[in-house]
């Protein structure tokens, strides 16, 4: 999600876990739309919401309130269910909620300094893992793979990300992903990849969670800047594309199929090239960085934009034969103003 206004009407937004549907939270209550779109399928007005997670295109949502109403308070997680307008079950914390991730077996709560799992389908909490300060609520859960991976930081200091097996309940593995401290990260839909960013924002890596020691470096840029999301296409297989917005406005795109498949193509775009495997030692000798490595076959994408200040905006990459590049805006409307089809 992308940062236009220094006081942002939309608290949160999320995808479902296929991206058939997104969600905002906003100061009135919550909206659900269709991604394909953009079509307002349910709303409900009762107040502030920070947290507001679908459970693929089922009925079931994960809401928390932002605290701006005494009914709503963000230590109180909700399960609820759009058809039935009822809630379905409610767990209380001692602290404020950071963040919400599940699948159709786990439940997952992260806290500034614990992360709570349950199996969602009893409720019954099967883990409570003791975390480095998550002041951001920083984590990333992959519901389609096998051991439905979640992913914490591990240190306030240095980007170490811990990867945790929801399935298993047991630690899988850690990445010494950055020297600073973690901004944003993401898993691909299968799990095998994570997309991670510091706090100093130029280079985006992505690691091969099999091989918590291999990873591969892209520049975002020369300075500084936060990145607000990282996102990995659709793809089931190879993800194929990772974009990352940031506090510059820009948005970047990374193609990476012919990276991750070991296949090399020059191009115009093309900076430097990647070695098939790279234990990437974080320093300038030892890694190499590409800039929006465009691979062959690759002649269209879509990408979706939600913005903090309410404009949900897609965008067409189209990529020619000898790999030019353009950017056009398909449609852009204002998510606040619009009016549901049951209205």
């Amino acid at each position: 999600m992308a940062s236009s206004s220094s006081s942002p009407q939309v608290l949160c937004a999320s995808f479902n876990q296929d991206n058939s549907f997104f969600a905002i939270g906003t100061r009135d209550g919550f909206r659900i739309f269709e991604a394909n779109n953009g079509r307002l399928r349910y709303e409900r007005t009762i107040g502030a919401f920070s947290i507001v997670e679908m459970l693929f295109s089922s009925s079931l949502l994960a809401i928390v309130g932002a605290g701006e109403q005494p009914s709503l308070s963000p230590r109180r997680l909700c399960l609820f269910n759009i058809v039935s307008g009822a809630a379905l079950r409610e767990l209380n914390f001692l602290t404020s909620i950071m963040a919400v991730r599940f699948n159709r077996k786990r439940l997952v709560v992260v806290l500034q300094d614990k992360t709570y799992i349950y199996d969602l389908n009893s409720m019954s909490m099967l883990e409570e893992i003791d975390t480095a300060p998550n002041t951001k609520g920083l984590c990333a859960f992959a519901p389609g793979s096998e051991g439905c991976y979640l992913a914490l930081p591990a240190s306030m200091t240095r980007g170490l990300v811990l990867i945790y097996n929801t399935q298993e309940l047991q630690s899988l593995c850690q990445i010494d992903a950055h020297h600073s401290p973690l901004a944003a990260m993401v898993f691909s839909s299968n799990g095998k990849f994570l997309a991670t960013a510091s706090e100093q924002g130029t280079i985006v890596r992505v690691h091969l969670v099999s091989q918590a020691t291999k990873s591969y470096s892209f520049r975002r840029g020369t300075y500084s800047s936060t990145i607000y999301s990282l996102s990995f296409g659709p793809s089931l297989d190879l993800p194929d594309i990772l974009v990352a917005t940031s506090s510059s406005g820009s948005l970047h795109i990374f193609f990476l199929d012919t990276l991750l498949n070991g296949r090399r193509r020059h191009s115009k775009l093309l900076s430097s090239m990647i070695p098939d495997s790279i234990n990437d030692a974080f320093e300038p000798p030892n890694h190499h960085v590409l800039h929006k490595v465009v691979p062959a076959g690759v002649k269209r994408a879509s990408i979706l934009v939600i913005t903090y200040n309410g404009y949900f905006r897609e965008y067409t990459l189209n990529v020619t034969q000898s790999f030019e590049s353009s950017f056009s805006l398909e449609r852009e409307f204002n998510l606040l103003d619009t009016i549901s089809d049951a209205s």
